[in-house]
């Protein structure tokens, strides 16, 4: 069968993925992305493209689902591969040095070069113990917010005390007819700011916040209409367009667990003291799915694993070749297509 063969092999698609095309991209190495997902992102595109994000260096406030756009934008220049759609699955490590890295669609992917940067893994959602919870999925129960026009005017009842429950707790207080809060516990696991935001919303009367309590039946006949919640040691009736379970999700490592690679707690432990190296030499793993000492699940932190792997990654590809740092205010960004991206050196002069 014919191999897709690559410089970089990228295993996930999602910022970090997108952003080691780029940094690969300017030291001359091609990349080629695997992905389960039907479109790049990862997380961003599929369950928070309209979510904000805060912390990316020089942007404000982006949408997760512009940062992807921007960051495809970006590697435009470096032509990558993708296969997307595809789970990689198997992995053979070949006389001469190289992976060969075989996806559930039988394809087979020859590089010298493996990153894994598949985020939490493939996942699914943790699903609340209700017992007809099934029968409500798109009838009014989502796991995720792709689109948060879908609740404009509606009644949201939304269910959790992590990051995710109390961010669209916020934002869809924007849009919705009603937002109401269920957390079994009075206390929020989620960061201190959005804390004190949802609790700024309902001293305005603006959202409900109904904790200790916890979702126990789902009531409907063709869709949700309403839910039943244990409450102060009673039962409450509460009427809803939509019910939103935000307990996280159920991280899987697929194949990849099975490739010989030192895991702890479902993530891939690698050496942070110089470049994100697995115990497999030649197998990187960046971003959220790995783990080290300090390790913060972060985008921003994922991009500087990203750039210390591809410079480690050139060495192992061309170890006779030295590689000279080169900054792109300087040398611009010369992309496999031919086309640049040259700085204005007009400032630069010299000092008489």
């Amino acid at each position: 069968m014919h191999k897709i063969k690559t410089d970089i092999l990228i295993i996930g698609s999602g910022p970090v993925g997108l952003f080691t095309v780029f940094e690969a991209g300017l030291l001359g190495l091609k990349c080629h992305i695997i992905d389960a997902l039907e479109k790049p992102g990862g997380q961003c595109s599929e369950i928070y493209p309209k979510k904000p994000i805060y912390d990316i260096p020089g942007m404000p406030e982006i949408m997760a689902g512009s940062l992807i756009d921007n960051l495809l934008e970006q590697i435009k220049p470096f032509s990558p591969g993708y296969s997307l759609g595809e789970t990689a699955e198997k992995l053979i490590k070949n006389e001469d040095g190289s992976f060969d890295v075989i996806t559930d669609k039988g394809s087979i992917h020859n590089s010298k070069v493996v990153a894994i940067a598949g985020g939490l893994g493939s996942f699914e959602p943790r699903k609340p113990p209700i017992e007809n919870i099934t029968f409500f999925e798109g009838k009014g129960v989502s796991y995720m917010i792709k689109d948060p026009n879908q609740f404009k005017d509606k009644k949201v009842i939304i269910s959790g005390g992590g990051d995710s429950a109390l961010d669209w707790t916020i934002e869809l207080s924007k849009i919705a007819k009603k937002v109401t809060l269920i957390h079994r516990r009075t206390e929020f696991r989620g960061a201190y700011d959005s804390v004190e935001k949802v609790q700024a919303l309902k001293n305005k009367s603006l959202i409900e916040v109904i904790t200790p309590s916890e979702v126990f039946q789902l009531n409907g006949v063709d869709k949700l209409e309403s839910l039943s919640v244990k409450y102060n040691g009673s039962e409450k009736l509460i009427e809803t367009d939509y019910f939103i379970p935000l307990f996280g999700l159920i991280p899987k490592l697929g194949g990849i667990a099975d490739w010989g690679l030192e895991i702890k707690k479902n993530s891939i432990v690698v050496n942070n003291s110089l470049d994100y190296q697995t115990n497999i030499p030649g197998i990187f793993a960046i971003g959220d799915i790995n783990t080290y000492p300090g390790k913060l699940k972060l985008i921003l932190c994922g991009f500087h694993e990203a750039t210390l792997m591809c410079q480690a990654a050139f060495k192992l590809i061309f170890p006779d070749k030295k590689n000279i740092l080169k900054y792109t205010t300087v040398s611009g960004v010369q992309g496999f297509d031919g086309s640049k991206r040259k700085t204005d050196n007009s400032i630069i002069k010299s000092i008489e």
